[in-house]
């Protein structure tokens, strides 16, 4: 990995840039766990907040969630709550005494603990793309199924690049690899290319007892270990409108009861899953997350579980999923607000309908990642690499979102907007009085390495420039990047003997059978 400890900047140039760096691919920002200094963005005046609870509530009380999980309807009955066939309907008192139990903030604690994070609080953390079958790169010029290589490749950026704090699922899904050891493999990649935080799939029992499994031999960890803190954490989605399915519940009961973290995130697109109304479709999606996190609340007080906003709107005429609209940044903003009126750390994403990494699909993923700023999100999934409302993965738009994430870094940066004397500069500009310039003195000298976000990707050259040097286009530049940083890319380090390990485990599963599928 290139040592990114100290920031440098570029002196001018292409050729300068090339030389200052040496063998760096990029000058990337530092590791850091970004803290959002913005006052959120509250849409809502409190009447407003107080008429979504109730809406969510009454949802939950008068009409039900169905939870297709027989475990779970044993439980909801023992708490005291009415369970009619798969239908399940609780009291909002019952309810806010089970949410309330959820912690603020937590850790989560991958095999390297210096990539420790900390969820909650104004602290907001990027992941990669996760789960498109599909895959498209400039070199293939098309879309196609996803492979195990494209996935490591993904994989590689996800832990080269330090403005992306997790790893979520699948980058892309490697169709390639049979769906009962796909886990196994994928997640032998991720652990062994890759130091940051895992995630584990909730889609049936061995795939979920796999995954804990092999996070804890990673990390050489025993049981007790494992289980004292979370370690990692998996993302479900209700089945909108208001439906839990068996696995995805099953999963996380099964990582509630040994300690790890929960995302809970309904899929509601308003005018299809959810009310055509931005409230209504909130109101139902808070409904679809509360009642499960009172479940796993009920199940092991404590544990730790994030709301999931995944609000947007459909586009009417056609039925296709729109992301990236004001409707869904003020579905993103209202959520921000109700999570933290219920008290849970909040998770978005950073998303967009684009087919390839253009204007649309970077005008879209901007507002989505800056509802993100806006709502005070703690964990931004999808954050870099996502086309096509999430059917393609693609490492061109990986590396441009970087761009974006490292200037919302960087915007979020004390520098920017500090007052100190020395940043108020009076005597800087009473040295250069009214036709002076500032370039030459002193204080500008001192601060010149430091002073503005330097782009690794942007080309800020004029246009005769840009002609001159090839007229290359943005994703022609970020392909050219993603075969240096694969191309260079070393693996973190890790214990042999705990590699061995891995991989003795995953042929022993292997060899059991994996995960039982229907083909």
């Amino acid at each position: 990995m290139v040592d990114t400890d100290t920031r440098k900047r570029r002196g001018g140039g292409r050729a300068g840039a090339a030389a200052r760096r040496g063998k760096a691919v990029i000058e990337q920002m530092p590791w850091r766990l970004p803290v959002n200094t913005d006052r959120p963005t509250e849409p809502l005046p409190p009447e407003g907040v107080e008429a979504i609870h109730d809406g969510a509530m009454r949802i939950l009380e008068e009409i039900g969630v169905a939870f297709y999980n027989e475990e779970a309807l044993a439980l909801f009955r023992e708490a005291g709550c009415s369970v009619d066939g798969e239908i399940v309907r609780m009291g909002r008192d019952w309810v806010m005494e089970m949410v309330a139990k959820a912690p603020r903030e937590f850790t989560l604690t991958p095999r390297n603990p210096d990539r420790t994070l900390r969820i909650g609080g104004n602290v907001i953390l990027f992941g990669n793309v996760s789960s498109p079958p599909n895959y498209w790169d400039m070199e293939i010029g098309r879309k196609v199924p996803g492979n195990r290589e494209q996935c490591r490749n993904l994989l590689k950026l996800t832990q080269y690049f330090n403005c992306i704090h997790f790893a979520g699922g699948y980058p892309v899904e490697p169709v390639d690899i049979h769906a009962s050891v796909r886990h196994l493999d994928v997640l032998y990649d991720k652990l062994t290319i890759s130091d940051k935080v895992m995630h584990a799939y909730s889609l049936g029992k061995e795939r979920v007892e796999d995954v804990m499994e092999m996070v804890r031999i990673a990390g050489g960890l025993s049981d007790e270990e494992f289980e004292a803190t979370p370690r990692m954490y998996t993302n479900i989605n209700s089945t909108s409108p208001l439906k839990h399915d068996h696995p995805m519940i099953d999963g996380c009961l099964r990582l509630a009861r040994r300690g790890q973290a929960i995302v809970v995130t309904p899929f509601t697109l308003a005018g299809a899953m959810a009310p055509v109304t931005m409230a209504g479709a909130v109101a139902q999606s808070l409904a679809e997350a509360l009642c499960a996190i009172a479940l796993f609340q009920y199940v092991r007080p404590g544990i730790p579980c994030v709301i999931g906003t995944f609000t947007s709107n459909v586009d009417m005429k056609s039925g296709a999923p729109a992301f990236g609209t004001p409707e869904y940044m003020r579905a993103t903003q209202m959520t921000g607000q109700m999570a933290r009126f219920y008290g849970l750390p909040v998770r978005s994403s950073g998303v967009c309908a684009a087919n390839v990494p253009d204007g649309q699909a970077m005008w879209e993923t901007s507002n989505s990642l800056w509802a993100a700023v806006q709502s005070g999100t703690n964990m931004v999934y999808h954050a870099a690499g996502w086309l096509e409302g999430g059917l393609i993965a693609s490492p061109e738009k990986f590396i441009m979102d970087c761009e974006l994430l490292q200037q919302i870094q960087r915007y979020m940066e004390p520098a920017t907007y500090a007052t100190t004397p020395d940043d108020i500069a009076l005597e800087a500009i009473r040295a250069v009085g009214n036709d002076g310039h500032f370039f030459g003195i002193q204080h500008t000298q001192d601060r010149y390495t430091t002073a503005f976000y330097q782009p690794f990707l942007s080309d800020w050259k004029n246009y005769e420039g840009w002609e001159a040097a090839g007229a290359i286009w943005t994703p022609e530049r970020a392909h050219h990047l993603f075969k240096e940083i694969i191309g260079s890319f070393e693996a973190p380090e890790m214990d042999e003997g705990i590699r061995e390990e891995l991989a003795d485990f995953v042929a022993r599963r292997k060899a059991e059978g994996g995960a039982p599928t229907d083909f």
